[in-house]
């Protein structure tokens, strides 16, 4: 696979060093259907290869299978060659549903010791919790992960889908690397305050969700289906109108696309590394043919007026339904 060099940047002002782009794996195990596991590892190879070293992942993503299947991807590969983002705390019941959240000092200890050994690795890069719990002060949270930075089994902290106010309680305890939050061309929410907030802090962006869980493609617009399992079945912006509308501004994108000669997901892609070298999008991919369309959109530069035509053509009133369903939009502390 032929591409050009893949440039770095630093997350935040004290994170670790990664590739522009870096590699999901939720959809590796499950979460939209069945995946194959050793083209998913094929992947993971073919990623790495290419010069993406930023490769993620949450301890409940198939509550445990993803953090297995990247342990035996990167059995063989040098440790310091790579940059493992892991999220914890999720709580998953044997059905799969989500049960709640566990951000307790002695949980975030346990959840580390667990994730240490299905990855196969002795350290995690930049450690997380998945969400904010209503449970536990961040304080307390940052605290024990602090301990862990200092005992040398995490080398930063990282957080996920807070909002401002917890960025700041957070970064007054210890550096905060980088804050994972999606943000896309129609999820557009946390240039209000969040992004300032995490600017000002010097906290980096792993950008999740860029191309809207494959709104941003030609999937949908050609009357793609869930396949069994595929938790967008269920997820509000899929749903009988809302689908119709939200296409009808995936096309508006795509001409835009068509025009300047690039799919509407590399422009999707583009949008959002165009926005900040401090914002690093996080594309997940189960597929190696899908790799050389993602490393393309380092070759597309977009102007100024070129964003704005972008954003005009999918204003952010005009998207339908939620991020989530309902219950997972009330514990997100991003849209408080």
């Amino acid at each position: 696979m032929t591409t050009s060099k893949i440039t770095a940047a630093q997350l935040g002002k004290t994170g670790p060093t990664v590739s522009r782009i870096g590699l999901g794996g939720m959809g590796m195990s499950g979460a939209y259907g069945a995946a194959d596991e050793a083209e998913s590892t094929a992947t993971i190879h073919a990623a790495l290869d290419s010069g993406i070293d930023l490769i993620d992942t949450g301890d409940f993503y198939g509550a445990g299978h993803n953090e297995m299947l990247i342990g035996k991807a990167i059995a063989e590969r040098t440790r310091e060659d790579l940059v493992l983002s892991v999220k914890f705390g999720g709580l998953r019941g044997p059905d799969g549903a989500f049960v709640g959240f566990d951000n307790r000092p002695k949980a975030v200890k346990n959840f580390l010791a667990y994730s240490l050994q299905r990855l196969g690795v002795d350290y995690i890069d930049v450690y997380r919790p998945a969400r904010l719990d209503p449970e536990v002060p961040i304080e307390d949270t940052v605290g024990a992960l602090a301990e862990l930075v200092e005992q040398g089994y995490i080398r930063h902290i990282g957080l996920s889908e807070v909002g401002a106010e917890t960025l700041r309680k957070a970064a007054a305890v210890h550096p905060i690397a980088d804050l994972q939050i999606e943000y896309s061309v129609l999820s557009r929410g946390i240039e209000a305050d969040i992004l300032p907030t995490a600017r000002a802090l010097g906290i980096g962006i792993t950008a999740y969700g860029v191309l809207s869980r494959g709104l941003l493609s030609d999937t949908f617009r050609a009357g793609g289906e869930f396949a069994p399992g595929d938790f967008r079945a269920h997820s509000p912006r899929f749903q009988g109108t809302n689908l119709t509308d939200n296409v009808r501004l995936v096309d508006a994108l795509a001409e835009i696309a068509a025009a300047k000669g690039v799919s509407v997901a590399q422009l999707a892609i583009a949008w959002v590394l165009a926005k900040g070298s401090d914002i690093i999008p996080v594309i997940g991919a189960r597929r190696r043919e899908r790799l050389p369309e993602i490393l393309g959109t380092l070759d597309i530069s977009l102007s100024a007026e070129e964003l704005a035509t972008i954003e005009a053509a999918a204003p952010p009133e005009r998207v339908a339904g939620d991020r989530y369903e309902a219950g997972q939009m009330a514990i997100l502390d991003s849209e408080r």
